[in-house]
Parts: C-alpha cells; sequence; structure tokens
C-alpha cells in the first residue's frame, strides 16, 4: 500500500488517500497485546480518522499471524477501579466512528482484541482466526463490551456458551453463528477487504453515515421505535444533494458521484 504513515505506541496508522482508505495496523509482535494506555491512543485515532476528508472506509488490521491475544493483564491490577470501569468508552470508538469500519482478522483474536472488532461495523476473518474472550480464567469477567454485543448478535445460549466457558470459537463457526461477515482462506484476507473497501466507497457518505447511527441506535429500542428512527432519517435524506444525484443517475442509467451532500 502506498500511504503516509504515522507510527505510535503498539500500532501504527497508513492512510492511502488515493483509495480514501486509513489502516490501524496493531503491530507488537509477536502477539500484538494491548497496553493500558494503547485504548486512549487508539480511541484517539478513530476520532482523528474520522474527522480526515481524505479517508471514506477504515480498516483495523494486525501485523503478523495473530490479531491480539488480548490485553496486558498486569495493567488491569495498576489500573484504579474507577479507570477499568470506563475502558468500554475507549473501545466503543469504532461503533461511534461515522465512517465504515472493517476488522480484518487472522489467528488469535481475544480479550480486549475481539472486543474492538465487535465494536466494528464488518468483521472478516481468515480460516486462521479463533475468537474468544477469556477472562473467565484469571476471574475476572469481559470489562469492554464484548459480553453485551455478543448477547446482541448471538443470542444468549451461545454467548453463555463462549463467555462462562472461555471458549474459543473458529472463523468458520463465528461465521455460521453470525458474528463474523465473511470467513475466507488466509491468502484471501486482504483482497477481500480490499474489495469490501472499493465496494463501500462507491455509496453516498451521507447515507452510509445515517443507516449506521439508525442501525446502532435502533438496536437498543422496540421494532417500533426503531422502525421511526429510520423513517425520521429517510426523512431527512430526501432532500440531500446524493439522493438527488442517486435518482438522476438511475434515471439517466450511469454511475452516480457521490459527495456526501
Amino acid at each position: 500500500m502506498t500511504a503516509d504513515q504515522i507510527e505510535t505506541d503498539g500500532f501504527r496508522i497508513e492512510i492511502d488517500p488515493a483509495h480514501e482508505r486509513a489502516d490501524i495496523v496493531l503491530d507488537r509482535p509477536p502477539l500484538n497485546v494491548i497496553f493500558m494506555p494503547q485504548r486512549d491512543r487508539l480511541r484517539h485515532a478513530f476520532e482523528t480518522l474520522d474527522q480526515d476528508v481524505r479517508v471514506r472506509v477504515i480498516v483495523l488490521r494486525s501485523a503478523g499471524e495473530h490479531f491480539s491475544s488480548g490485553g496486558r493483564i498486569p495493567g488491569f491490577m495498576e489500573a484504579s477501579p474507577e479507570h477499568v470501569s470506563m475502558l468500554a468508552d475507549n473501545v466503543a470508538a469504532p461503533e461511534r466512528c461515522r465512517k465504515p469500519v472493517i476488522a480484518a482478522v487472522r489467528g488469535y483474536c481475544f480479550g480486549v482484541g475481539f472486543e474492538l472488532t465487535l465494536a466494528c461495523d464488518f468483521r472478516i476473518a481468515s480460516e486462521t482466526a479463533e475468537f474468544g474472550l477469556p477472562e473467565m480464567r484469571i476471574g475476572m469477567i469481559p470489562g469492554s463490551g464484548g459480553s453485551a454485543r455478543l448477547l446482541h448478535m448471538i443470542g444468549i445460549a451461545r454467548t453463555k456458551d463462549m463467555v462462562m466457558r472461555a471458549k474459543r470459537v473458529s472463523g468458520r463457526t463465528a461465521e455460521a453463528w453470525g458474528f463474523v461477515t465473511e470467513c475466507v482462506p488466509d491468502a484471501a484476507l486482504e483482497a477481500t477487504v480490499a474489495k469490501l473497501v472499493d465496494e463501500l466507497r462507491g455509496f453516498s457518505p451521507l447515507a452510509q453515515r445515517t443507516i449506521k447511527g439508525v442501525l446502532n441506535r435502533g438496536q437498543n429500542v422496540s421494532v417500533q421505535g426503531a422502525i421511526e428512527l429510520e423513517g425520521q432519517a429517510y426523512g431527512r435524506l430526501r432532500s440531500s444533494a446524493d439522493f438527488k444525484e442517486g435518482v438522476d443517475s438511475f434515471v439517466e442509467k450511469r454511475k452516480p458521484v457521490f459527495k456526501g451532500e
């Protein structure tokens, strides 16, 4: 990838303006352990890229054969109880991001690493991927939104099976259970992610921002409440330039040129 590269602690940022793509790359080999201060910096990275006009899609991935084995365990004892009770706020940064966020996962994806991917919009996994929330093994529970998000995605029975048993789940099983968008051969991971990035770039940025917000809010209200959110958002988009361009391009049988307005 031809990109501007920004180095930071435990991860790096690569920006590829030609493809309107930014990558946040976990890079603390060999297991990409996530240290406590890194969580704040990752949040800041997502917030910064969300404002970068060069970027349409953000990819969260890793260097090496493993996405992340999770957090640095002694760090939890070094942080105050108040601090650790707020960890989910940092991990939720991909969810708050208005732009589409894709997690590309191979190898171990445990603990806070897994929780970060669950806050993304799409999870593309390699067949080598293994997902798990192992906190039970150290007398703890997930603390950054992992069990709550899984509960919405795969239901209470499978969430209890994973979390209460600290169970590892393969990429193929994760796809079958529905918390992974697609599981592909390891050699196809990068190409699959690149294809998804290009697909997402073809849609209206305004419509993408809108539906992401509607879906994120809608999962926490009743069906009727979600329908009302959708309807209100639909009405606002009716007067957008992107919607007019979409209708014009359909009538004129040409590819639309969206500007996010």
